[in-house]
Order: C-alpha cells, then sequence, then structure tokens
C-alpha cells in the first residue's frame, strides 16, 4: 500500500473527499434539487425568474387539467421525459447560476417539439375531427409545411409575457427557507 499510495496522504485525502461530497450535498439541498424530481408547479419558482410564467398559468383555462410538466416534458415514454427534464434542467441551472438569462424567456428549439406533441395529445379529438388538421409534428413546422399551435393560440396558456419586468409583483409560493428550523431556533 505504501507505493501505490503513500500514508502521509489518507487523512488529507479523506478530509478533501469529505469537503467534496459535503458541498454537493450542500449544492443539492439549496438548489431544492428533489423538487425537480415531482410533477409540482411550484418547483418551476425556484428560479424567481420563472415567476411570471407560473402566475399566468394559474390564471389559465390550463390550470385545472395541467402541469407545467404536461405541456413542456414528453410524455411518450418515462425515460424520455426525465431525460429531457435532466438536460433542460442542468441547461437552465447553468443559465440562472451565471445570472445570463434573457429579458424575455423563449422555450428552447427541441422544447417547442415537446410543446407541439403535449398540444396534439391532449387535443387529439379537435385536431383529427373538428379542424381536421391531423398530427401535425414540430418538424413540418420548421419545414415550412404546417403551422405551429401557437402560430394561432399565441396567448395559451400564459397570456402575453414580454419580459420579466412585466410583472414583478407577481404572486407565486414561496420556496421554503433552506435554514434548518433547529438553526433558526438556536439563532433567535
Amino acid at each position: 500500500m505504501e507505493k501505490i499510495f503513500p500514508r502521509q496522504l489518507v487523512v488529507p485525502t479523506i478530509i478533501l473527499m469529505g469537503v467534496v461530497v459535503g458541498l454537493v450535498l450542500y449544492l443539492f439541498y439549496m438548489s431544492r434539487m428533489t423538487s425537480y424530481l415531482t410533477d409540482d408547479p411550484s418547483a418551476c419558482v425556484n428560479c424567481h425568474i420563472m415567476a411570471p410564467y407560473y402566475q399566468s398559468w394559474q390564471k389559465s383555462s390550463h390550470q385545472p387539467w395541467t402541469t407545467c410538466n404536461d405541456c413542456h416534458v414528453p410524455q411518450d415514454n418515462f425515460v424520455r421525459g426525465y431525460a429531457f427534464k435532466a438536460k433542460d434542467g442542468l441547461y437552465h441551472a447553468a443559465i440562472f447560476t451565471l445570472r445570463a438569462e434573457p429579458q424575455v424567456i423563449r422555450p428552447r428549439a427541441e422544447s417547442y417539439g415537446a410543446i407541439m406533441e403535449n398540444c396534439i395529445r391532449c387535443h387529439t379529438q379537435l385536431n383529427t375531427e373538428f379542424v381536421k388538421t391531423g398530427m401535425v409534428k414540430y418538424s413540418q413546422v420548421h419545414d415550412g409545411k404546417a403551422r405551429a399551435c401557437w402560430d394561432c393560440h399565441r396567448e395559451v396558456p400564459h397570456g402575453i409575457i414580454s419580459n420579466l419586468a412585466m410583472s414583478p409583483n407577481a404572486i407565486v409560493p414561496l420556496p421554503d427557507s433552506p435554514v434548518p428550523s433547529w438553526l433558526k431556533k438556536m439563532m433567535k
């Protein structure tokens, strides 16, 4: 063992690994990482920039029937859905951590496909029997062969949200304080 890993480095290595594990656990706790594994829409407002979108969804006709994930995450496959959430979540985490978010949030290219799939999934009867548009794919929209749902339904379900400053006093559920209750009691 001595030749492979010097004995005097064992304790510092254990301490360093403990610090790294502690920092990772702290990051998971502070970012409310487990909340993103659920379908609870209030998880979306962990980032303040999502407040206007959350508030507009609450007042929309879709609110009683859908959550954010119902529209913004693929629903055809459990693995695809969570892989999409992970990829999108890591992107959002990086952008928000670096404070590089735009004033007006728009879906990424991959997100448009998921949103359109979900519009059609929920409104299949409308698309096939009443309007007779059929099952349009976003790739057809991208190629100019069809129209996206939001070309006509621009304000569904979020209304007009032109930028973050539009609703600075959006009423949204505040995330719980990350300070543990036992520590709050000690501070009193």
